[in-house]
């Protein structure tokens, strides 16, 4: 099993720099990053929703599951309040270009630390069924893909080299594999149930404040009504995969 949290734990965090190097490629980029945020969105409600949460409530407490879940709420909200590391994912890359950058050591400390929640999100999920942890990892890509590119946009627009761009954040994706395997390996000696109501509450906090909120700001309506699509998509997408793979 640790294997395959050490496969499925670089497939959320290591190949998502495929946004980043998208946006090396193309300045075309952007425009996949808007719908694939909103597709993350949809995606990390149903992980949350359909697969974390009933998981924790099986072998827990509900209350106690869901008072964890709004602890993980509250609680991302003071850190993205207090350490302002959440990127924004309405970023593309030529709001990127008009926009004063952030420091790079602010963007790279910021997703170096998501970086280690999502792995520990993957753990998590790896010790309640292997069918858990690859659909929280597939969420975890599909959201760390869109917000690569921000992260390479904005470094590049710093002056960065581009292979440095690429080193920095293939160690920063590395963290999530390392907290990985350490969560895992101590896992018996976790309760997993109200671990999984924060990473619940992480994945909800992620798609309802960072994401979500773009769609409606979006003054184009028919972008915003393809947005809105594809956050659909997200949920259906996840909610097969969990039907699917539950059968497996």
């Amino acid at each position: 099993m640790l294997v395959q949290v050490i496969i499925w734990s670089l497939v959320g965090s290591v190949l998502s720099l495929v946004g980043g190097i998208l946006l090396l490629a193309s300045k075309k980029s952007g425009k996949f990053a808007v719908y694939a945020t909103a597709f993350a969105a949809g995606a990390l409600l149903a992980t949350a929703f359909l697969d974390l949460l009933p998981e924790a409530v099986e072998t827990g407490d509900a209350r106690l599951i869901l008072s964890f879940t709004m602890v993980g709420l509250v609680f991302f909200f003071l850190l993205e309040g207090g350490l302002n590391w959440f990127h924004s994912h309405s970023h593309n890359h030529a709001e990127i270009e008009k926009s004063h950058a952030p420091m790079v050591p602010m963007v790279i400390f910021g997703d170096t630390i998501h970086n280690f929640i999502d792995g520990v999100a993957i753990a998590a999920a790896f010790l309640v069924s292997p069918t858990s942890g690859i659909i929280v990892a597939i969420a975890v890509a599909a959201h760390e893909i869109p917000q690569e590119i921000g992260d390479f946009g904005i470094m590049l627009h710093s002056g960065m080299r581009k292979s440095r761009v690429i080193l920095i954040n293939l160690l920063s994706a590395l963290v999530a594999t390392v907290s990985a395997v350490i969560f895992y390996s101590i896992g018996d000696a976790l309760e997993i149930s109200p671990l999984l109501g924060i990473v619940a509450g992480f994945f909800i906090y992620t798609a309802a404040t960072d994401i979500i909120p773009t769609i409606h700001q979006e003054k184009n309506r028919k972008k915003a009504a393809r947005k809105s699509l594809f956050l659909i998509l997200g949920i259906v997408a996840v909610g097969l995969m969990i039907g699917v793979l539950g059968r497996v």
